[in-house]
C-alpha cells in the first residue's frame, strides 16, 4: 500500500472483574428457530406511542403498533442509553454502554463507536445458520470494513452510517465546501438509489423519501430471501430523529395541529407506523408470522430541548434524551408475531431489562454460544447481556436482570454534547429492585405536559445536580413514582448509600478509551474513492492490544 504516514491509537482493554457479566445463553426448546425482525426506532418519545395516550386521544395515530402491542407483549421497564450511538453500539455488540462506547462522536474518528475486535450479534446469527440484513440508521462505526455492518455480520444492508442525514437529498456534513452523501448498500455507495439533485422538503417531485427506500429493502429482502434459512433482520428507521421531514401528504393529514414541530414529529411518528404495517401485512400475506418474533424499542426517549424544536414528548415521566431521568433512558419497547406463546400474548412485562440483552437472547434463539471470544483474546470487555427468552415467553417469573447501570460520561468542555473524543465513561446511576439512584448533572430536568409541545414544560430546559451523599443524592421509587417527583434518599439513607456504593465498584471496570481524533482519510475516501459518498478509509486494522489500558502510536501506511 503506497500514500501518507499518519498515527492512529491503539487501545487495548481488560476489566478488572468477569462480575458475571456474560451468562451463557441456553437454546430454546420450542419449535424450529425463528425468523426475527428487530426494529429499533429513533428518538421516539414514551407519550408518542398510542398505547401510552389516555383514551379518546385525535392528535396522535398508530394503529399498527397499537396492534402489534396488544397482541403481543408490551415491555414496560427497557431501558437503553441516554442518546443514539451508545444504544445502537450496546445493541450490535451485547454490552452496555459503559464498556462499548458511551460518547457520540462522528464516524470520521477511527476509534468511534465500537472496538474493531468485539463480535457483532449478526455474526453469532450467521454462526446459528441466519441469513442476516440490516436496513436503516448504522451510528455504529466506518472506519474500516469490519466496522460495517457486512463486517459485522450482516451480509446485506442498505444504511446510512452517521447520526441522521437528509431524508431527501441523503446528504449528511460536508468536506469543505461538498455535501457528503450517506447511503451505502453492503459493500458499496448506493449510487443509484440517491435521488436527484432538486430533491428536498419544499421540492418533492420526482424523490423518494428515506425511510419508504428502507422500509422497501425490507419487503424486498423478505421476498428475495432464501426459504430453506430463517431470517434476522435489523430495521433500524430514520424517524423520528431530525431533521423533521416527510412528504407532504402525510404532514397534510396532521394540519390540524398548531405547533409546526409537533405537526411534522407526529406525521413522520404515523409515516413509520404505516411502513411497520406494511412489513406486517408482507410477512402475514407470506404465511411467516406464525413462526416470527419481532422487538421494537426505541434508541433514546423523546428530545424534548430545544424548547420543543425536536418535536417530541415524554409525558408524564421527567426529562428526554441526553438526560438520565426516565424520560432518556425508559423507552417505548414492545415485542409481538406468532412465534410468542399465547399464554403471554396481551399482557404487560415489568421486569427489567435492557437494550443489550437482546444479543444473548437472538443467539440462545440460534442454538449458539453468545461468548465473544475474539474480544477476550484482544482484552476488551465481556458481554454484559442476559438472555431474555425464558422470562419473555413465560417460562420463568422473574427477569434475568438484578440492576441496570446507567451509563454517562463525563465532559467539562461541551457539556451535554457526547463530541469530546477524550470524555471520560462514567457510571451515571442505578436501578435495582424499585430503586433508582442517579449522579451528576443532569440536563432536561422537567416534565413535559400532555400537549408539549404546544404546551407548557416545567423546566425541560433546566439542569438539576445530584451528589453522592444523602443531603445531596438523589434517589426514587420508580414504580410508585415513575415521574421521579419525589426524592427519597433523605428518607433511606441506608438503601442510597448502598447504591452509591455499588456505582463506586462498577466505575472500576468502564471502558474509557480516548478515541483519537478526527481523520481526514475520512474525507479523502468520500471525495476521491466513493464519489462524494461516506463509507470506509481506512484498509489498516485497528489493532486492540492485550490486557491492560493503554495507548501507543503505530505509523501505518495508508
Amino acid at each position: 500500500m503506497a500514500g501518507t504516514m499518519f498515527v492512529i491509537w491503539a487501545i487495548g482493554f481488560t476489566t478488572a472483574s468477569a462480575q458475571g457479566l456474560s451468562p451463557r445463553a441456553q437454546p430454546v426448546a420450542r419449535g424450529s428457530k425463528p425468523n426475527i425482525l428487530h426494529i429499533l426506532l429513533d428518538d421516539y418519545g414514551w407519550a408518542d406511542a398510542g398505547w401510552h395516550r389516555p383514551a379518546g386521544y385525535t392528535d396522535l395515530q398508530t394503529p399498527h403498533m397499537d396492534s402489534l402491542v396488544k397482541e403481543g407483549v408490551e415491555l414496560d421497564r427497557h431501558y437503553v442509553y441516554k442518546f443514539c450511538s451508545p444504544t445502537r453500539c450496546a445493541m450490535q455488540s451485547g454490552r452496555n454502554p459503559i464498556h462499548v462506547n458511551a460518547i457520540n462522536i462522528d464516524p470520521s474518528y477511527p476509534l468511534a463507536a465500537i472496538p474493531q475486535n468485539m463480535t457483532g450479534v449478526a455474526e453469532h446469527m450467521v454462526r446459528g445458520g441466519y441469513q442476516t440484513a440490516m436496513f436503516g440508521k448504522w451510528d455504529a462505526g466506518m472506519a474500516t470494513k469490519q466496522h460495517t455492518p457486512r463486517g459485522r455480520g450482516y451480509q446485506k444492508s442498505l444504511h446510512y452510517f452517521h447520526h441522521s442525514n437528509d431524508y431527501w437529498s441523503f446528504e449528511q456534513e460536508s468536506c469543505g465546501k461538498k455535501k457528503i452523501k450517506d447511503l451505502w448498500d453492503t459493500t458499496a455507495p448506493a449510487k443509484s438509489l440517491v435521488n436527484p439533485s432538486h430533491c428536498s422538503q419544499s421540492s418533492q417531485s420526482g424523490c423518494k423519501y428515506e425511510e419508504l427506500l428502507f422500509a422497501e429493502h425490507v419487503i424486498s429482502y423478505i421476498d428475495g430471501r432464501d426459504k430453506s434459512k430463517p431470517f434476522f433482520i435489523f430495521w433500524a428507521p430514520h424517524s423520528v430523529h431530525v431533521p423533521l421531514q416527510v412528504p407532504d401528504s402525510y404532514l397534510q393529514k396532521f394540519s390540524f395541529i398548531g405547533d409546526e414541530h409537533r405537526q411534522f414529529y407526529h406525521a413522520m411518528v404515523y409515516y413509520v407506523d404505516e411502513m411497520i404495517g406494511n412489513v406486517i401485512t408482507k410477512l402475514k400475506d407470506d404465511d411467516l408470522w406464525e413462526n416470527t418474533l419481532i422487538v421494537a424499542h426505541a434508541d433514546n426517549g423523546g428530545p424534548i430541548y430545544a424548547e420543543g424544536k425536536a418535536g417530541a414528548n415524554n409525558f408524564p415521566l421527567k426529562g428526554g434524551k441526553l438526560s438520565n431521568w426516565e424520560g432518556g433512558i425508559r423507552v417505548n419497547a414492545f415485542a409481538s408475531g406468532g412465534f410468542l406463546p399465547e399464554a403471554v400474548r396481551g399482557t404487560k412485562n415489568e421486569g427489567l431489562m435492557a437494550g443489550w440483552d437482546w444479543y444473548a437472547t437472538y443467539a440462545a434463539l440460534a442454538g449458539v454460544d453468545p461468548t465473544d471470544h475474539r474480544a477476550a483474546t484482544a482484552g476488551l470487555p465481556p458481554i454484559d447481556s442476559h438472555n431474555l427468552w425464558p422470562f419473555l415467553s413465560g417460562m420463568i417469573k422473574t427477569s434475568p436482570r438484578v440492576e441496570l447501570e446507567i451509563g454517562d460520561y463525563s465532559d467539562n468542555t461541551k457539556p451535554h454534547s457526547g463530541m469530546n473524543p477524550k470524555a471520560k465513561t462514567l457510571v451515571g446511576g442505578l436501578i435495582q429492585g424499585k430503586y433508582k439512584v442517579v449522579v451528576g448533572t443532569l440536563s432536561n430536568s422537567g416534565w413535559p405536559s400532555s400537549k408539549y409541545p404546544g404546551g407548557a414544560c416545567d423546566g425541560c430546559s433546566s439542569t438539576e445536580t445530584c451528589g453522592k451523599t444523602v443531603d445531596s443524592g438523589c434517589m426514587f421509587d420508580i414504580f410508585a413514582d415513575p415521574g421521579e417527583h419525589n426524592n427519597i434518599a433523605k428518607q433511606n439513607p441506608d438503601a442510597f448509600n448502598n447504591l452509591v456504593a455499588r456505582i463506586a465498584e462498577l466505575q472500576k471496570d468502564v471502558y474509557s478509551p480516548d478515541r483519537g481524533s478526527s481523520s481526514a482519510k475520512a474525507c479523502a475516501a468520500a471525495t476521491r474513492k466513493y464519489g462524494g459518498f461516506w463509507g470506509p478509509y481506512m484498509d489498516v486494522d485497528l489493532i486492540n492490544l492485550n490486557k491492560t489500558l493503554y495507548y501507543q502510536t503505530h505509523e501505518i501506511v495508508v
